[in-house]
């Protein structure tokens, strides 16, 4: 009979480590969703041709200054908006119609880390998208100013507002519902969420109400910050917060994997 030396055979049956195996979940992830055709047209074709045409073309009165400089916000909101919550919303949606969600939700990895991984596929996404749409903005004569670390809470908080928003969405509705609605969502704040038409362009009392959605306050924050050089946009970070805690919290109560 022979003995076989502890340690010999490598590797070792078991799980990797939780770091490893929400960074490769989260690459599998990012992959997934750069190869979708729907998912590129929804994060970059769309953001990047708003940005140039309207940039390029008199279609909307921006007010005074380059019409680029109101724009690249609002673009850059829409991009985030595009990625944490219509992008994460489908893609997670129809992960749970075909079992997908309920398979991983079984392995080493638990439930958490999966969130995890996602989160971190968007915010890879997201940083991608941004310095494509800053490129291009700066190539259109964009002259960025304001603080570097408010337009990073901005969009931190936002990309949290809205992964909340578009998780809850595809954890609590049919993914054929999930895929209407969050389309119906984009366009419907594209329009109303100040990304290309100012607030006050709408009636006062439209206006106030616009204003309290995620999408306006991360654009409006954005532009103050980029375009006007303000300070830190306590108010606007304030909406995006109170967005981020209730649609994070609903979603983790209201979630079914099922």
């Amino acid at each position: 009979m022979t003995t076989t030396t502890p340690g010999t055979y490598a590797p070792k049956p078991g799980a990797a480590p939780l770091g490893r195996m929400i960074a490769a979940q989260a690459a599998l992830e990012t992959k997934m969703l750069l190869r979708n055709g729907e998912q590129l047209l929804l994060t970059v074709v769309i953001p990047t041709l708003l940005l140039v045409l309207f940039s390029t073309v008199d279609i909307v009165d921006t007010g005074e200054g380059e019409t680029v400089d109101f724009l690249a916000p609002g673009v850059l909101a829409l991009a985030v908006m595009s990625t944490a919550f219509t992008g994460q919303a489908i893609a997670t949606g129809f992960e749970r119609r075909y079992g997908v969600l309920k398979r991983l939700a079984s392995s080493p990895l638990p439930r958490w880390g999966l969130m995890t991984a996602k989160s971190a596929s968007v915010l890879v996404t997201e940083v991608l998208q941004i310095l494509l749409l800053t490129v291009i903005a700066l190539l259109l004569g964009w002259s960025p100013q304001g603080s570097p670390l408010a337009v990073v809470m901005l969009l931190v908080l936002g990309t949290a507002a809205f992964s909340g928003l578009g998780l809850l969405m595809a954890g609590t509705l049919r993914a054929e519902a999930t895929l209407a609605a969050a389309n119906l969502v984009f366009l419907l704040l594209l329009v109303g969420g100040g990304v290309v038409v100012p607030l006050d362009k709408f009636p006062d009392a439209a206006a106030d109400v616009l204003g309290l959605l995620p999408i306006s306050a991360l654009s409006a924050g954005l532009r103050d910050v980029l375009q006007d050089g303000a300070g830190m946009p306590w108010a606007n970070l304030g909406i995006l917060a109170a967005w981020a805690v209730a649609s994070l919290a609903a979603a983790g109560r209201f979630f079914r994997w099922e």
